[in-house]
């Protein structure tokens, strides 16, 4: 058992460069790792090229770029010498990321080549020093053009003699270690401020339910600069000294597929929309591939064998070795989940928030229950306030040392979440069962009331129109007191499925354009067959453009709700 003078980061790489230190760190895939003696030096010296050019304790740092170890090193070389770290989402406008270096008074930046013009340095008031992601080293002329293809390289991982002198400050567990600026599905960005503390204690709180171990392995696939991947996906593996790979590339299949029977991940990270996109398009297709396997698939005794089948080839198809498939950010589906769970793969479904820096509950594979997702996490509290006699939901809220400080310059909106007693109002529906596993049921701020007092969920009648096999995703809203969904058609299953019609190409996309407002009444049938009478739709409207979405491809509601 690892204990740790302090609940920092640097007391954390400190133990790991002596528990670990020649077991490999980080790496692209297909790429030699470093060790974590290795990683401990290149951050050492990268926080002593941060002291040279001004930064102090307390002074905020930003990190824009793409997943690389040379990300984890700049994280760590921030957060290690008592700076702020301040991650800004790739996914990030260049007006967004103008606004947080504002916003955050930013002193130094971080940057890849391929976000390098977000910058726009020219244009801030403050013009922070910049440094290269790419090579760790400070862009002198800010005035230059960056090739965006430039690769990844790195120091020599030495100790520097010009930095010998240099003593770098020392983090306290209380200091604020990072500033996560997130868009949200709200559409006002907001400054979580976590301490060392927040983010060393959930790491602490999230290995008694999973553990990690030296020997295990993980390929990143979420972005870094949220905390979902950070804390768990890379934080947690450095205090247990396991190997993160990463990938140069967008993990499309021919990418990833190669990258994982080569690396044979034991633990993965991923949101709903990874897992469902494979299991529409390439599993439930096969499992339904002529009549007889579709009546089959209809009758739940063989429905469970053909899971067991399809998800031993999935298995197989991730390297073989998984023993933790982490599932969170977003709410999976049902029919998703119905086949991982029937088909015994080793997944467990999380729930967290930014602000709780951020698990709140998950469990272990081995303990999962359907459409749960886990029980609270040792060390912190979880509740439901004014629960609904009937049915037992009500908001969560939570509480632990997990729990943010508040959001950065904004004391109005802390207090609103807040309270005095250190409750964190997540803002979501849930119920805690009598075994103490947390369902979720969807926003509070989405909840529609109906005609007779019923609570409706957005989420839930979604969550039936995007099982329909024509559809891609789905936005369910109210208007006028009715009910009225925006839905994303699968063209590539549609064209698929009107194949054999011997027309001409162009009548042909004709034909499947007509089918299309046919295909659309047949889903609003569809799903009014399957929910409540008070759930049922009123009118489905094409969603021509795919919808846009958080970082954790949440659709941001706002957009569509507000215009309303």
């Amino acid at each position: 058992m690892v204990t740790y003078s302090s609940l920092t980061l640097k007391d954390v790489l400190n133990q790991s460069r002596i528990l670990y230190a020649d077991r490999p760190s980080l790496a692209f895939v297909g790429e030699k790792p470093l060790s974590y003696c290795e990683l401990s030096i290149l951050v050492n010296n990268t926080s002593c090229l941060l002291s040279t050019i001004g930064i102090e304790k307390g002074d905020r740092v930003a990190l824009l770029g793409e997943n690389s170890p040379n990300w984890g090193i700049a994280y760590l070389a921030i957060t290690c010498m008592g700076a702020v770290v301040v991650p800004i989402l790739p996914d990030f406008s260049g007006v967004e990321v103008e606004r947080i270096l504002d916003h955050s008074q930013a002193k130094a930046i971080f940057v890849s080549a391929k976000q390098f013009s977000k910058v726009g340095l020219q244009n801030n008031h403050i013009s922070p020093d910049v440094i290269l992601l790419n090579n760790l080293e400070v862009v002198l002329s800010s005035d230059g053009v960056l090739d965006k293809s430039m690769g990844y390289s790195m120091p020599e991982p030495m100790l520097n003699i010009d930095f010998c002198n240099i003593e770098t400050p020392e983090p306290m567990e209380e200091d604020l270690a990072a500033i996560i600026y997130t868009s949200g599905t709200t559409g006002r960005p907001k400054g979580v401020m976590l301490t060392h503390k927040n983010l060393i204690s959930n790491a602490l709180s999230t290995f008694q339910i999973q553990d990690i171990k030296s020997s295990d392995r993980l390929v990143s696939l979420l972005p870094l600069s949220h905390t979902y991947e950070c804390t768990i996906g890379f934080i947690m593996p450095v205090m247990r000294g396991a190997s993160v790979f990463y990938l140069q590339k967008p993990p499309t299949p021919p990418v990833l597929i190669p990258a994982l029977q080569e690396i044979k991940p034991t633990m993965m990270l991923v949101v709903p929309l990874i897992i469902e996109k494979v299991f529409r398009s390439k599993i439930l297709p096969q499992l339904t591939s002529s009549k007889i396997r579709t009546r089959l698939y209809k009758i739940p005794l063989f429905r469970k064998v053909l899971h067991k089948v399809a998800a031993k080839k999935l298995f197989k198809t991730f390297g073989g070795a998984l023993h933790f498939f982490g599932v969170g950010g977003a709410k999976l589906s049902y029919d998703v989940e119905r086949f991982l769970f029937e088909g015994g793969f080793p997944y467990s479904i999380g729930y967290g928030m930014t602000e709780a820096a951020p698990l709140l509950s998950g469990c272990t594979p081995s303990l999962v229950k359907f459409r749960c997702a886990g029980f609270t996490l040792p060390g912190q509290e979880m509740k439901v306030v004014n629960p609904n006699p009937s049915t037992g939901e009500g908001e969560v809220w939570v509480r632990g040392a997990n729990i943010m400080e508040g959001y950065y310059k904004d004391e109005d909106l802390t207090r609103e979440v807040l309270t005095e007693d250190g409750w964190l109002k997540t803002g979501d529906l849930g119920v805690i069962h009598k075994n103490g596993f947390l369902e979720l049921r969807g926003r509070l701020k989405n909840m529609i009331v109906g005609p007779s007092g019923e609570n409706i969920y957005p989420e839930d009648i979604e969550e039936v129109i995007n099982s329909h096999s024509m559809v891609l995703e789905s936005l369910v809203y109210e208007i006028s007191g009715k009910l009225e969904a925006k839905v994303l058609l699968n063209y590539e299953a549609l064209e698929a499925k009107y194949a054999n019609i011997k027309e001409a190409a162009a009548n042909m996309q004709q034909s499947i354009q007509e089918r299309a407002k046919v295909i659309m009444d047949d889903i609003k049938s569809y799903a009014n067959s399957k929910v409540a009478s008070f759930s049922k739709l009123n009118l489905i409207i094409e969603q021509n453009e795919p919808f846009e979405k958080t970082p954790t491809h949440k659709i941001k509601r706002f957009i569509y709700t507000n215009a309303k």
